[in-house]
């Protein structure tokens, strides 16, 4: 089965940029039939947050995805002890005793004298009475994994082949002096446990996945599937932060902006595909296509979520926003939806136009315009109206006064809505009615 894991940490809220790899995972799935499993990566207890894992949740189900599994990796540290103690008997982990400062100064020694600041194993010649010795000192091991230092290979479903060359890399720390675990072997011993068939994210992980599959294989498993996709950078071209709040998913969704709007956006900006709506997420998903994702940065564009919102909005069938009006406590019908249709760029806008036609509003007359105003609330036509009204009413109004273009219009338009701007009067004035205009007129 297809099997595929999104899994933040809980330290903070997720943005467009994670929602990102949340989606191509989750469009991946769908169309495959396959499942989607929300992992948190939750095994620093002192910087994870219940809170933020529930808004994690929130957000995705938003977006209208729907976890198959959750599962925290707080919870699950038996297997990880289980792993790391193969990993030991097999010779493959080691502890080491250097401190963060003595680390340091290697790196900087180093670099210095022209060498990859990489970590020169020096942990492996101490012996048993070193290592007792620095532990009566209070020193605690934190625990690294051998790599073997070979070229990595792997055919990646974004970037094509790929290879990763782990002699140029640090043996990774596995294990924390604490005994907490890092990101690395609890990642892969869940997407082992889970049968993770295609691992998905983005390619600032491509270097780790050399060491991660020289992992897989000393603990005998099966290479899953990897996926490696661009990056979502802002305007400026810098990435995205957890906590950049204006596009975070939480702040995304009280700007008013459409949970699929948000999704293709994410989605597919830095594709070879138009970003152009779609009907659902189902349907985006049967269009998803993992080869079509470019190589160069995905550029995030306010602009662009502007545009596709309005378009989404603007196409939304009465049938659709009914039960969103009523939960608004709006109790309008086909013919207002109509009328402020091609003026709404974000659903939330319905509510000024409908307090525009509900009232009170407070019309605008010059001093130069009463007497035209007078005039038109006298040729009034009687209802019932329709959208003819509006120019039946204009033409009369036209002979009468001599009146045309802007002069004739914009007065009112100024004294119905109170507004020089809005939705066309030919479809408002049948919502507004005869007894709000005679009103407004007055």
């Amino acid at each position: 089965m297809t099997r595929v894991r999104f899994a933040p940490s809980p330290t903070g809220l997720i943005h467009i940029g994670n929602a990102r790899t949340a989606l191509f995972n989750w469009l991946f799935a769908l169309k495959a039939s396959g499942e989607f499993i929300l992992r948190f990566d939750d095994t620093d207890a002192e910087r994870s947050r219940p809170e933020f894992a529930e808004a994690i949740e929130t957000d995705l189900r938003w977006l209208g995805i729907a976890p198959h599994r959750i599962e925290h990796q707080s919870k699950r540290g038996a297997l990880y002890d289980a792993a790391r103690g193969r990993l030991v008997a097999a010779g493959r982990l080691y502890p080491c005793y250097e401190t963060p400062d003595e680390l340091d100064r290697r790196r900087k020694r180093a670099r210095a004298q022209g060498l990859p600041p990489i970590y020169d194993r020096a942990a492996l010649q101490l012996t048993e009475a070193d290592r007792a010795r620095l532990e009566d000192e209070g020193r605690r091991p934190h625990w690294r994994f051998m790599l073997d230092g070979s070229a990595v290979a792997f055919d990646d479903l974004i970037r094509g082949p790929q290879i990763v060359h782990t002699d140029a890399m640090s043996d990774p720390v596995l294990v924390r002096e604490d005994g907490s675990y890092l990101y690395t072997l609890p990642s892969i011993v869940d997407d082992i446990e889970m049968g993770i068939s295609h691992v998905i994210r983005g390619e600032d992980h491509v270097t780790n996945t050399g060491a991660q599959i020289e992992l897989i294989e000393a603990l005998g498993a099966k290479l899953p599937a990897f996926a490696h996709h661009n990056l979502l950078v802002d305007a400026k071209g810098e990435g995205l932060s957890k906590r950049l709040g204006s596009l975070s998913i939480g702040a995304l969704r009280e700007a008013g902006y459409e949970p699929l709007a948000v999704a293709l956006v994410a989605t597919l900006t830095g594709t070879s595909e138009p970003v152009a709506p779609h009907a659902s997420l189902p349907g985006l998903a049967e269009a998803f296509d993992l080869s079509t994702v470019s190589r160069a940065p995905a550029r995030f564009d306010v602009a662009e979520l502007d545009a596709i919102n309005t378009r989404l909005v603007r196409a939304l069938a009465y049938e659709a926003i009914a039960p969103r009006l009523a939960a608004m406590g709006i109790s309008a019908g086909q013919t207002f939806w109509d009328a402020i249709r091609d003026n709404v760029g974000k659903f939330s806008d319905v509510a000024a136009w409908h307090a525009l036609v509900a009232g009170p509003v407070t019309p605008i007359v010059a001093e130069a315009d009463r007497a035209f105003i007078a005039e038109a609330r006298a040729a009034l036509p009687e209802e019932p109206w329709d959208e003819a009204t509006w120019e039946g009413w204009t033409d009369e109004l036209k002979a009468l006064t001599s009146r045309k273009g802007k002069a004739l219009y914009h007065p009112l338009r100024l004294a119905l809505t109170g507004r020089p701007d809005g939705p066309e009067l030919r479809s408002l004035l049948p919502v507004l009615g005869r007894r709000a205009c005679l009103d407004r007129l007055s």
